[in-house]
């Protein structure tokens, strides 16, 4: 280890770290610009400068690797003097925006200035003018304010693997934006708003809303894919204002998807706000005392079937604590026809293992190979595709994709789209077996677009013996995964929301409910279903949006977003993490586990919790998963066993596909987001434009 003398203190440092990492860990803060942690080093703002002996001149700490013996100064009148020229020079062209400016109050050079910027310039001539570039619905720009760090041209490049930005021109008439006037096309462009350093982009959607001195944080989760991405809701009053990403190394690092950022205008659109019954074929407002009296005399009526005649399905945004209460209901009522699985994937609940993520999105950097089944990662988990190109770019990694041909931003090897290429693979008589042979720590990913066919389970079956023939599961390593797509599923499938022996699964209830012999079915949110196949069953819709369940209910029940909520949510790999109340719920909205609660007691079925820890810890007599949070399931001391799951059988020959057609809009909140709706115009067509590569 290199020793290091920084400040006339001497201190030790990895080998391969810059003057500037050396620093931040001996506690000395260096300003910058254009040096990012997560990206590659550019050295071109020239804001790092600090001594070095026996250098006559400054040199850029963010380019120079540290050697044995080197000493360091960053607080001699030298490098004030240097670093106040160099920001001198970038405040050339810089207009006075700061009134006007989005980025005003959390802006790196407004920071930077007051400690080493002057009081007046030196410079007499005109400030230039950059028009401004169209980067469509989500990031706005005003490129005068651009430095030339090229923050958002590398990120571009390299973490979301879109190489849509650059710069253009030499000197005085450098600008940076896309080669051809377009829209950034790219599921992470938002994270270039906080890449930037200055004002040069912001958000097209908070543009003069809000400034961040007004707002109150709130420390919480996304629910709009299955990844969990932590993030912070800002809001004012009670209204959500906008969504930032929150440090987490081991789910989403710093970046979030643009739906997880923009989407929450939807929150405002569509809400049910107070409860409504169907009379002669109209909803009506109504009390929730009388709404509740027409659920318990439907539900009178037919108990003689005992309870046989009732079911419920889970959405893909339905919290945990109301999965719990919806299961303690439908119990009471001996009903054993409930499920989580909306889109109807043909996932096995008995082994929990075969329905996680179980490699963790943090250890795909350990990863040698992967095999894509069925699965476009790049819409489904945004997050999740970054890490898989993170690891992409570390080299020595192979992807090879059996399913719809996509731009998953790296190179891979296509083998095709047909299911018996995984029977080829296991049988060794596909080539790509001889790489699965080798890799030293191979993963596979099952995506539902496999999983939601007719012989899904059979499919499950053979991926399993595919991890099992090629050593996919081992001592300290797991490389089966399963990715998902909804929020609520693995919390659904840990908390045994599934049809009994004798029950019926989402296929089943809706076939049920068409033919009579289910009377009664419970929509907890769930919008994903073809509710024309309801025919004339009771329907309850418990939710937060007027979207297709709601439409279709003979009694709806206004629910609480997630950013309403303190709720509990498993991620794709297993992670309990939950969710924080930002905001009220509208009007009469109430969480959803209390008006599960009330509506027990209205049935005559009192329930033995009543309050939220009450009901946690029912959830943890269920499962013991949910008693540690923020931990994924592979860095549990007590793992699931891995035991036989899936349905040995014939798969037939059709072609996998995608399970997510257009990432704008995969559950209520997204379809009812006016941003979400124009990236929707502005991206749909071109979204499924297909340029595979093959290695």
């Amino acid at each position: 280890m290199p020793r290091v003398t920084i400040n006339d203190i001497e201190i030790k440092v990895d080998a391969g770290l810059t003057v500037l990492q050396a620093c931040e860990v001996a506690g000395i803060e260096i300003p910058r610009f254009c040096y990012h942690e997560r990206l590659s080093i550019s050295g071109n703002c020239r804001m790092c400068l600090v001594e070095m002996e026996p250098s006559p001149r400054p040199i850029a700490s963010c380019a120079m690797p540290v050697t044995d013996g080197m000493v360091v100064r960053t607080n001699t009148p030298m490098v004030e003097k240097a670093r106040r020229s160099a920001l001198e020079f970038l405040l050339i062209n810089h207009p006075l925006d700061c009134p006007v400016c989005g980025q005003a109050g959390e802006c790196d050079l407004q920071d930077i200035t007051v400690a080493y910027g002057a009081n007046q310039s030196r410079f007499q001539e005109n400030k230039r003018a950059v028009p401004d570039k169209d980067f469509g619905p989500l990031v706005a720009s005003a490129m005068t304010r651009c430095i030339h760090c090229t923050r958002c041209i590398r990120f571009s490049t390299e973490v979301a693997g879109v190489e849509e930005m650059g710069a253009t021109g030499r000197g005085e008439n450098a600008e940076v934006g896309t080669y051809v006037e377009m829209a950034l096309s790219s599921e992470l462009s938002g994270n270039m708003i906080d890449m930037c350093p200055v004002g040069a982009l912001t958000s097209g959607p908070y543009a003069f809303s809000a400034r961040n001195w007004e707002l109150r944080h709130t420390e919480t989760i996304d629910v709009l894919d299955a990844v969990g991405s932590n993030i912070r809701v800002d809001s004012r009053g009670n209204e959500v204002m906008r969504v930032l990403p929150r440090l987490n190394e081991d789910v989403n690092e710093e970046w979030i998807s643009d739906k997880a950022r923009f989407a929450y205008d939807g929150l405002k659109c569509q809400r049910l706000d107070r409860p409504y019954v169907r009379e002669n074929g109209r909803l009506r407002e109504t009390s929730w005392d009388e709404a509740f009296a027409a659920i318990a005399d439907r539900i009178g009526k037919i108990m003689g079937a005992k309870g046989r005649k009732i079911a419920a399905i889970a959405g893909d945004l339905a919290c945990c604590e109301s999965i719990q209460a919806l299961k303690d209901i439908m119990t009471a009522f001996k009903s054993p026809h409930m499920d989580c699985r909306q889109s109807g994937a043909q996932l096995d609940p008995r082994v929990r293992a075969g329905y996680l993520f179980n490699t963790s999105i943090a250890n795909i950097e350990d990863a040698d190979l992967c095999l894509l089944i069925g699965s476009n990662p790049r819409y489904e988990a945004p997050i999740i595709n970054a890490r898989l190109r993170k690891r992409y770019l570390m080299g020595g990694f192979s992807v090879a994709l059996v399913g719809s041909k996509a731009d998953l931003t790296y190179s891979y090897e296509y083998l095709g789209s047909s299911p018996h290429i995984l029977e080829q693979i296991l049988s060794r008589s596909h080539m790509f077996a001889e790489l699965m042979d080798v890799a030293q720590k191979p993963m596979l990913i099952l995506g539902q677009g496999a999983l939601v066919r007719p012989d899904g389970s059979a499919v499950l079956a053979t991926t399993r013996n595919l991890a099992n023939k090629f050593g996919l599961v081992s001592h300290g390593w797991n490389g089966f995964n399963v990715l998902h797509t909804a929020a609520s599923c693995v919390g659904g499938l840990d908390l045994g929301f599934v049809p009994e022996e004798d029950g019926r699964n989402v296929a089943g209830i809706l076939q049920g409910a068409e033919s009579g012999e289910v009377e009664v079915v419970y929509l907890l949110g769930a919008d994903e279903i073809n509710t024309t196949e309801l025919g004339s069953a009771f329907v309850i819709y418990q939710g937060h949006h007027g979207d297709a369940g709601a439409a279709a209910a003979d009694v709806v029940l206004p629910g609480a977003a997630y950013t309403e909520k303190d709720a509990t949510y498993v991620s794709t790999e297993g992670r309990v993490q939950q969710t924080h109340l930002a905001v009220h719920p509208p009007g009469q909205a109430r969480p959803d586990w209390m008006i599960l609660r009330a509506l027990s007691h209205a049935l005559g079925k009192k329930t033995h919790y009543d309050t939220l820890e009450e009901l946690r810890a029912h959830m943890v007599h269920t499962n013991a998963v949910f008693a540690e949070v923020d931990v994924a399931a592979a860095n549990r001391t007590a793992r699931t066993e891995w035991t036989a799951f899936g349905t040995t059988g014939e798969m037939n020959a059709s072609p996998f596909i995608n399970a997510v057609e257009n990432f704008y809009m995969t559950d209520p909140i997204s379809r009812a987001s006016k941003t979400m709706a124009r990236c929707t115009n502005t991206f749909h067509v071109p979204y499924l434009n297909i340029t595979g590569t093959n290695g």
